[in-house]
């Protein structure tokens, strides 16, 4: 006898029970519950009445009815059977489990029992599957990725190709208008001066766009550099004026530019700052229909502040967070009336943060809006 009074079967039986994270079954030779503990009860959802004196298959369900005896028999032939699978519950829940059947023999050899351990390991199987789910998302946004950087090459080469076979035919006609209007080959007149202008008009509005477009295909595939000049600001802000002055006058808008006279030098990108101005003056002039469009600059200590204004149809205050959204005004109804592909803006505030600037918007519905473009003066 051990201390206490317990011998070795009952001191085994208390710690059997006593394990509360594991299932263990105690099965007689043919597969019959002969025992179990608290912690199979809780597992399998069964009360000891129910379990005990029953062969174990009976709490398998139907379609698992020819495991049990193959378990057993690979555990009697091979000192043990284990493995890892979904088992069922008696209210009809799944769980993951480890299952391990090992054979009893007695002093003689013979088989006198199965202990049969089951372990729940359904959180463990949670999160392999949501680590793997994990590593799937990622392998996928991977490739998702690669395709689509893929498609942006492509995509880039492309509209390399396009805005240079579009630009060439383009500066001719720009450039023919351009003697015809000097009356080269012979005098104009008012009719044919008129469609002449608006000929013009046309071919630098679409070479606007395709370079709008080009600009930001480069800038999203990282290919769009700077080139960091010493340049005169006030005369680029004036050419970019002169570009969209005819637009303006042809809608018979006010044009103000107020420029300084003496040379104000910076170290900037010239062809990038003129393309901000530009499609600012070109946004202004096309949704103002009457009033007045100006272009200012002023000196700011080491910044260079450039302001255009208009007094067109103005932008609510629920859509000016998106007005230097790509495309943002393409599903708009002011762009559908004006014209536009809704890339202007964007690309102002693109160029911007490139050469170390910001662009800031004020605006009122029916009043008109005002933009600023802050640049350092040393980009």
């Amino acid at each position: 006898m051990l201390p206490g009074s317990l011998d070795q079967s009952e001191l085994y039986r208390l710690l059997v029970q006593g394990v509360k994270d594991y299932a263990i079954f105690a099965l007689d030779p043919t597969g019959v519950v002969s025992s179990w503990n608290d912690g199979a009860r809780r597992l399998k959802g069964y009360e000891a009445h129910e379990i005990i004196g029953r062969h174990f298959s009976t709490f398998y369900p139907d379609e698992d009815k020819d495991k049990p005896p193959r378990e057993l028999a690979i555990a009697r032939a091979e000192g043990r059977f284990e493995e890892e699978g979904w088992r069922v519950r008696k209210d009809g829940t799944r769980f993951w489990a480890n299952v391990l059947i090992t054979p009893l023999y007695g002093p003689d050899g013979e088989l006198v029992a199965f202990a049969k351990v089951t372990r729940d390991l359904t959180e463990r199987k949670k999160a392999e599957e949501q680590r793997l789910a994990h590593v799937e998302q990622l392998l996928a946004e991977n490739a998702a990725r690669r395709v689509a950087e893929s498609a942006n090459q492509a995509k880039s080469v492309f509209l390399a190709v396009m805005s240079h076979e579009l630009r060439t035919p383009i500066n001719a006609i720009i450039g023919y208008s351009e003697l015809l209007a000097d009356e080269i080959p012979g005098a104009l007149n008012d009719q044919q001066r008129k469609h002449l202008d608006r000929v013009r008009m046309s071919a630098r509005h679409l070479l606007g766009l395709i370079e709008n477009v080009l600009t930001v295909s480069h800038v999203e595939a990282g290919k769009e550099v700077l080139t960091i000049d010493r340049v005169d600001a006030g005369a680029l802000a004036r050419e970019s004026a002169e570009l969209v002055a005819p637009t303006a006058a042809a809608k018979g808008l006010r044009y103000e530019v107020d420029i300084p006279d003496e040379p104000c030098w910076v170290a900037s990108d010239a062809v990038k700052v003129r393309q901000i101005l530009s499609n600012l003056l070109t946004n202004a002039v096309k949704f103002t229909e009457r009033g007045t469009v100006s272009l200012s600059m002023q000196r700011d200590g080491a910044n260079l502040r450039f302001t255009v204004r208009d007094t067109g149809v103005g932008i609510p205050p629920e859509d000016q967070a998106h007005v230097f959204d790509r495309f943002w005004q393409a599903s708009g109804l002011r762009t559908g009336r004006a014209g536009g592909v809704g890339l202007g803006l964007h690309v102002v505030r693109q160029l911007a943060v490139m050469l170390g600037g910001s662009v800031a918007l004020e605006s009122q519905v029916g009043v008109g809006s005002r933009f600023v473009v802050s640049l350092p003066v040393a980009s």
